[in-house]
Order: structure tokens, then sequence, then C-alpha cells
């Protein structure tokens, strides 16, 4: 481009400054989302576990990995070192968490007693088989928000 020296320009102002306004804002609101969303799952499985009376040690995961989750989607929020190798670890766990929960949930569900013909009774108490992927959702959206690169501008 003549005189711009390769910088995109839009409404005269150059692009990469433009990216510099948004991305940190959008991986900023994305990670405090990420927060919220941690602590409600991580809550929300305490206490329907705790109905559950914790029978199986594996119900704990969820209660222990939704703290740290929420810790590094906050500190991600406030830091891009945080944002670059301290979230991805997090919610690639949190979400293989809510894969491994799911799996147990759909093999509660497939050992209450009475076959395929009591399907709605063990839908309606038996362990929620979608619940477990709410979770998984929280470290989904925490790899995106990881993904969102900010700008060095």
């Amino acid at each position: 481009m003549p005189g711009g020296g390769g910088v995109v320009r839009l409404n005269g102002v150059d692009q990469a400054k433009a990216d510099a306004l948004c991305l940190p804002d959008l991986q900023r609101g994305l990670a405090v989302t990420t927060a919220l969303f941690a602590a409600l799952a991580g809550g929300e499985a305490w206490f329907e576990h705790l109905r559950g009376s914790f029978s199986n040690p594996l119900m704990w995961t969820p209660v222990l990995v939704a703290p740290p989750m929420a810790a590094a989607a906050l500190g991600a929020a406030t830091s891009r070192r945080v944002a670059d190798r301290l979230l991805p670890v997090a919610s690639a766990v949190t979400f293989l968490d809510g894969l491994l929960g799911f799996g147990l949930h759909l093999r509660g569900l497939k050992r209450m007693p009475g076959g395929a013909s009591n399907l709605p009774f063990k839908l309606m108490q038996g362990p929620p088989a979608f619940a477990p992927l709410l979770f998984s959702s929280v470290g989904m959206l925490g790899l995106i928000t990881a993904l969102l690169r900010r700008s060095k501008y």
C-alpha cells in the first residue's frame, strides 16, 4: 500500500490498534464469565452430590476442580501470563472432568433396575444425565477464552 507501510487502516484507525481495543476486553469479559459459571457449576455439583452422600469418591472431582478453574479464570482476567499458561490447563481438566461425569451418570442410569421400559422413572429419579455437560461447557468456555490472545499494543 502506498504510504501505509503494510498497515491496514479502517476509518483512519490502524487495524492492530483497533484489535488491541476489542480483544482484551472480550477476553477479560469471557474470563470473568467463566469464573462465575465455574463457581455456579461447582456449587450445583456440591449440592447435588451432597444429596447423593458423595457415595462414589469420584463425586468429589467437580467440587475440587471448580475452585481452581474459577481462580484461573479470574487470574486470566487480570494477567496475560495466567491466560496463556494456567487457564488452558485448568480448562482442559474441567472439560475432561465433565466428560468423565457424563459417562458416570450414564452408567448410573444404566445400573438402575427396570431396563429401558422404566426410562422415565430413571430420568426423574436417577443421576441427571446431562448435568456434567454443564461442567464441560465451563471448561470449553475457558478454552475459548484462552484462545483469544491479547494484543501486544
